[in-house]
């Protein structure tokens, strides 16, 4: 397994977890009892299929090794294994955060990703 894992966010609500300095994800991440992450592999079909057309997004590297027990690989889309965060997440401890930009093509135009 990959060990940095990356989670895709609106800006606003990455700012508002770091001025907080908690970040417990997404309106989808408490419905499901998790904070959705994807590998390198996964990162773009995930934007793809969850963020189509969203412009104004970050993308957050976070170290997997660096959050225990709390971080979980479990099935999901197409029988894949894909990282879910049984916790909140410090914003202060996460690799780096870059800016998620619309491409000319209409796709997001990923910076380069630890595989």
């Amino acid at each position: 397994m990959s060990t940095v894992i990356y989670k895709i966010c609106p800006r606003t609500l990455w700012r508002e977890a770091e001025a907080r300095g908690v970040f417990e994800g997404a309106a989808i991440d408490p419905a499901d009892g998790y904070i959705h992450f994807s590998t390198a592999e996964q990162a773009r079909e995930t934007a793809a299929k969850h963020f189509s057309g969203m412009d104004d997004l970050l993308l957050i590297a976070v170290d997997a090794a660096g959050l225990g027990e709390a971080l979980k690989y479990e099935v999901s889309r197409g029988g894949a294994l894909f990282p879910h965060l049984y916790a909140p997440l410090d914003p202060a401890g996460v690799l780096w955060v870059k800016p998620l930009p619309l491409g000319p093509d209409g796709w997001h135009a990923f910076p380069d990703l630890d595989r």
